[in-house]
């Protein structure tokens, strides 16, 4: 086998975002630009040379070429053994898993996640570490060092492999397992989850379900452990086959992108009981009930308090985690239950050190995402498990579930309003600004809601002391409502600016306002802050969550 040593150029904008480096399809396609951050990855983890890489992605368009190139190069530098999934297919929390399991040394991921794919589509690479999680800031930073100093990467000269069935091969030295992408994942979660009980609802009718994979990575997922272990109602698992473009769709498991799913549960007379989606990759989740939107921030929250009823977790939770910009919901759970809850800037990362060192069980971000100690991702089929679960212990509808949890804790009024494709300049100024002036605001009143606090939020690790600054803008309330502003770091074109809304009611008597009509006046107020309609000459948000 010819190992080839390739001449480049350094690319000026391969510095790793929230979840690794995301761009345009046409982007990665222009010459060396792959092949540069890959080599970067190798000569970070160079004791790849001596241990096993996990590699896959969801299937978008790009995956199939990078997984090739990939493979060459890995050869090209040492690499000893690689594990790949079938079709080149493994999802977000599937990769944590084997990685764990398998004790290697990382993996690198393929995707850019809930973003659309295709040609003209994103794509993504992220790699991570031998706990399963996303690699460190210290990683990534070293990555994008090298990126910016590279003149050579290497490459072996070789044919492509097969990837269309499970089999192991030899690039050269280096060995190469293409494995079921499914089995290993599906096998954990029946040790988490009580299969047999769930299966029960199911095979008795009394629970009907649709899952709605978005014609993404969890396609198979679904079908294997949905519909073949669980022996779900037919039909249950909708958009399951995978496709490099999504079907067209944007594979966003949210009230706006997931229309088809909505539009089945609402509708009266042949509604499932429960629904679900996942996004492009396979970490993210949305539950919904009959005419019921669970809050990603609520289902953290209930998951915190119901966690010790379900097989994987009858020891209870040791503490929880929450992004920034999620809920307070699941601090109110902490404090009745008398456990730690941190918050923590948006990024899975920061979850790692506090799950690797026995701090907390559950963990969970706004966009969608919850997780817990079985791996070092959020996991999107791992969460439908939970509440199925969950449903076939209490006996209860979605929605009751959640009325319960409101009845007990109080309910957290939230919502997300994302800006997207804003001139990023401008994104950048008006949070220099806000930044500038957000101390003088304490103090304020705006008709009825006092502010108590404001601060560019950071963060201390406790686990290993290190600091992340400016994570964004957060507003603070006398009566428990707050407001943050930050600018996202997964969108591949412009600038997203996000602005997250809360408040909180204890009085059930309230618990049935309409969200936005909830928090009419925190988003008036929000406005009159930031200024963003007539600043960037939006009439309103492009998505609200």
């Amino acid at each position: 086998m010819k190992i080839n040593t390739i001449k480049t150029k350094a690319f000026p904008d391969q510095k790793p975002g929230t979840s690794g480096l995301r761009k345009k399809v046409t982007h990665f396609q222009q010459q060396h630009y792959l092949e540069n951050f890959v080599q970067a990855i190798f000569n970070v983890a160079s004791n790849l040379k001596d241990g096993l890489l996990i590699l896959g992605g969801d299937g978008r368009y790009y995956n199939s070429h990078a997984i090739q190139v990939i493979l060459k190069m890995a050869a090209a530098n040492g690499v000893k053994h690689i594990m790949v999934g079938e079709n080149g297919l493994l999802s977000t929390p599937a990769v944590s898993h084997l990685i764990r399991k398998y004790q290697a040394i990382g993996g690198i991921i393929l995707s850019a996640s809930h973003n659309p794919g295709g040609p003209d589509g994103d794509f993504g690479i992220k790699f991570n570490i031998a706990n399963g999680g996303p690699a460190p800031t210290s990683f990534t930073d070293a990555v994008y060092d090298i990126s910016q100093n590279i003149t050579e990467y290497k490459i072996a000269e070789t044919k492509d492999i097969n990837l269309e069935q499970q089999d192991t091969c030899y690039m050269g030295a280096m060995k190469i397992t293409v494995i079921n992408s499914v089995t290993d994942y599906a096998g954990l979660m029946e040790e988490l989850f009580d299969f047999p009980k769930i299966k029960s609802l199911f095979t008795s009718g009394r629970l009907s379900m649709c899952f709605d994979a978005m014609h993404a990575v969890t396609g198979p997922y679904a079908k294997e452990i949905f519909s073949k272990r669980l022996c779900a109602n037919v039909g249950a698992v909708i958009n399951g086959i995978p496709l490099e473009d999504f079907a067209g769709g944007h594979p966003d498991p949210n009230l706006a992108h997931a229309t088809e799913l909505v539009s089945r549960l609402n509708a009266s007379a042949s509604a499932p009981d429960f629904g679900a989606a996942s996004d492009g990759d396979g970490d993210r989740n949305m539950i919904i009930g009959q005419n019921f939107f669970v809050n990603p921030s609520d289902s953290l929250a209930v998951m915190a308090a119901n966690a010790h009823l379900l097989p994987g977790y009858k020891q209870g939770v040791r503490g929880v985690a929450r992004s920034l910009p999620t809920s307070r919901a699941v601090d109110k759970v902490a404090e009745s239950m008398g456990i730690d809850c941190y918050e923590t800037p948006t990024g899975w990362k920061y979850f790692g050190n506090l799950l690797d060192d026995n701090r907390i069980t559950l963990c969970g971000e706004e966009s969608f995402g919850s997780g817990s100690d079985h791996i070092r991702e959020k996991d999107g089929i791992w969460a439908v498990l939970f509440w199925l679960n969950l449903i076939a212990i209490k006996q209860q509808s979605v929605e009751n579930i959640m009325r319960s949890h409101w009845l007990r804790y109080g309910r957290h009024y939230y919502t997300r309003h994302d800006y997207e494709a804003l001139d990023s300049a401008q994104a950048d100024k008006l949070i220099k600004e806000l930044r500038a002036q957000i101390t003088s605001l304490i103090g304020n009143n705006y008709t009825g809601y006092k502010i108590v606090l404001c601060d560019d939020f950071s963060y201390i690790d406790p686990v290993d002391g290190s600091v992340a600054e400016n994570q964004g803008l957060r507003i603070l309330f006398d009566n428990d409502s707050r407001i943050v502003f930050r600018l996202s770091g997964t969108g591949t074109e412009g600038a997203t600016l996000r602005v997250y809304i809360e408040r909180y009611i204890s009085d059930p008597a309230q618990h049935d306002l309409e969200t936005q009509t909830a928090l009419s006046g925190l988003i008036k107020i929000a406005n009159s802050i930031s200024n963003i309609k007539q600043r960037f000459n939006r009439d309103a948000p492009d998505v609200i969550t």
